[in-house]
């Protein structure tokens, strides 16, 4: 009953009537600040959250989960060597032959661009990148065989790569890498001539802008090395990258260098993870002001209704009863402006993701827009803060109602 009855005066409280309609639109503001604070949460974390999960998908499309180096030496013996790194977890591997360069069409030498220089195998190196999917113009497939006796070798570059030396498929490119070849007149550079088979768009900025692909064999001539120096793992699970990369570690010993694309990155994440943390504590403070709001107006509250405090003690309200009203009435405040910020704040993440609102120069930021996701648990944790701030924001003024002196309050009226 005493429930009840709370409720019945607590929904009565939150009607205005025309005298007082100051405290209403003070009640008003208080669920316009919880509204504006949750929704900037949602909005920001699912902002931060999209940003991590974007650079996430395309630096692990673009790239292995785990790289194997070898101290001393090549992976001469790939097979063998696969088999020492088929721990739990491991799917799959490729090997890989890198190196630098810089890479210009013919008949502009002057417009080099520096390339990293990738040899792989194309069907091996499906299986542990997203290269197929990246295809987007001519094909890999002329990686996989050596050219005719007539036919210049094929490479295939990343889309940015392409646009800045203005290449397209079946163009004729010129790689000069940093080995040197003796010749009667001394040490020179040797220029490799290739034709462009195919163009790759991962996505990732980084990634698009540097690399290009050629045949193992090709880049271990171009390179001057003997064999592999790299094998690319696929795991599983990418999130476990770090067990198996220890694993690998401990298991292969100190010849082998083992490294996971989360150490790899583990700069840009720990930026991005504080960033979030920043962004969210700072905005936090909006819902921590908007609960000020709520105290300042159940405190006039309080003032307002003391002569009806007062009435209800004399009839035979316990204090409990008084306390409860006015933490209902803060509770249904912050209730409110929880629940239309959280949808407002999942309307406009939605909509600024489905239609790419903010866009971005993708050479700085490595994406080109700003995405948006949003997670369950960020959303859920939000919502319990939002109205556990705004419960703890009623205890004083709930607690001073239920403080006053009926015979005091009636005298005074």
């Amino acid at each position: 009953m005493s429930d009840a009855l709370s409720w019945f005066v607590a929904r009565r409280y939150l009607t205005a009537r025309r005298k007082q309609a100051f405290i209403s639109l003070i009640s008003a503001v208080s669920i316009l600040g919880v509204g504006v604070g949750v929704m900037a949460l949602v909005i920001a974390l699912a902002l931060m959250t999209g940003v991590q999960g974007e650079l996430r998908d395309r630096i692990v499309g673009s790239a292995a989960h785990v790289y194997v180096y070898k101290a001393a030496g090549r992976f001469m013996d790939t097979a063998k060597e696969y088999e020492r790194l088929r721990v739990p977890g491991v799917t799959d591997a490729a090997p890989a032959i890198v190196g630098i360069g810089l890479i210009a069409p013919p008949d502009a030498a002057t417009d080099a661009a520096p390339v990293r220089i990738k040899g792989i195998d194309p069907v091996r190196e499906a299986r542990v990148t997203d290269i197929d999917q990246a295809v987007k113009a001519g094909s890999l497939a002329p990686l996989s065989r050596p050219p005719a006796a007539d036919e210049a070798e094929p490479i295939v570059l990343g889309a940015e790569l392409a646009r800045t030396i203005g290449a397209s498929v079946d163009d004729q490119v010129l790689v000069l890498t940093t080995q040197l070849t003796l010749t009667l007149s001394g040490p020179m550079v040797r220029v490799h001539a290739f034709r462009v088979a195919g163009i790759v768009e991962f996505g990732f900025y980084q990634t698009d802008s540097q690399d290009a692909f050629v045949s193992l064999a090709k880049a271990a001539e171009m390179l001057n090395k003997d064999g592999p120096d790299i094998v690319q793992l696929r795991l599983a699970d990418m999130d476990d990258a770090r067990d198996v990369r220890n694993r690998l570690q401990d298991t292969l010993g100190f010849e082998y260098l083992v490294q996971d694309w989360t150490q790899l990155n583990s700069e840009l994440y720990a930026a991005l993870w504080l960033e979030k943390v920043a962004i969210s504590f700072t905005i936090g403070l909006i819902v921590m002001v908007a609960a000020l709001n709520i105290v300042a107006s159940l405190v006039l509250l309080v003032m307002e209704k003391s002569r009806d405090i007062a009435i209800l003690r004399t009839m035979g309200a316990r204090a409990a009863v008084i306390r409860r009203i006015f933490m209902l009435q803060g509770l249904a405040i912050g209730t409110v402006g929880t629940v239309a910020g959280t949808i407002l704040g999942l309307i406009v993440s939605y909509i600024a993701d489905r239609y790419r609102l903010i866009e971005l120069p993708a050479d700085v930021y490595q994406v080109p827009y700003l995405p948006f996701r949003v997670e369950v648990l960020d959303v859920v944790t939000v919502v319990v803060l939002a109205i556990l701030i705004c419960f703890a924001a009623t205890i004083y003024p709930a607690r001073q109602a239920a403080r006053i002196d009926p015979a005091e309050a009636l005298r005074n009226q």
